[in-house]
């Protein structure tokens, strides 16, 4: 995991900055993801479904890589997976339904937009190049609860994720939790975790967005 570089201490929460997950809520990482994977299992020898990993992306990579390789051999194959990642992953991703107007609703405001992800962090932010989506900060290595560092230390009032663990990870912020059912997660687990409001994808965002800065 890359090492999160962030201030010194967290800023008082801002309802108009807003947190985004990346994997299957702002980009749609699947084609690549499963490329990836299968460059991997070929390089290997190691058979890996790779239409099941992408049934269930938002935790760490490691954790994934653990369901096919022995504990000992994780890092060495993250290692290899990221090189595969870089070749694979970044031309076919495209943003999901609605992404680039939830952020240009959040700019409009005169909010901020930061990316906060379980993905390595060049390669997020290489995705974001790509695609010339420019978030405010792109923050990588984080899962779950871990994430309310990053989100507190931009004073982040607002997280938008796919995942029950983006739900957790803003809760623990203190941040109010959006919840898109564009992942691995049905809308009823997410409501489960906590959210507090479920959309069905970010197409909904904007309106949701007025209607919560009113």
């Amino acid at each position: 995991m890359t090492p999160m570089t962030t201030t010194s201490a967290p800023v008082p929460l801002s309802p108009l900055t807003v947190g985004f997950d990346l994997d299957l809520t702002l980009l749609d990482t699947r084609p690549g993801i499963r490329a990836a994977f299968e460059a991997l299992s070929a390089a290997t020898g190691v058979p890996v479904d790779a239409e099941l990993v992408v049934t269930r992306l938002g935790p760490p990579l490691e954790q994934e890589l653990a369901h096919w390789f022995p504990q000992e051999r994780v890092p060495e194959m993250a290692a290899l997976y990221r090189e595969f990642y870089g070749v694979h992953a970044i031309e076919p991703t495209v943003p999901m339904p609605g992404a680039v107007d939830a952020i240009q609703a959040v700019r409009e405001a005169g909010g901020r937009t930061i990316v906060v992800t379980a993905k390595n962090e060049p390669q997020a932010k290489l995705h974001f190049a790509h695609l010339g989506i420019e978030p405010d900060a792109v923050i990588g290595g984080l899962f779950a609860e871990g994430k309310a560092e990053a989100l507190r230390a931009h004073g982040a009032g607002v997280y938008v994720g796919d995942h029950v663990g983006d739900v957790r990870g803003a809760m623990t912020a203190g941040a109010f939790s959006v919840a898109v059912a564009t992942g691995p997660c049905a809308p009823e687990e997410l409501r489960a975790a906590g959210a507090d409001v479920v959309l069905d994808d970010l197409t909904d965002f904007r309106a949701w967005w007025e209607a919560y800065r009113g």
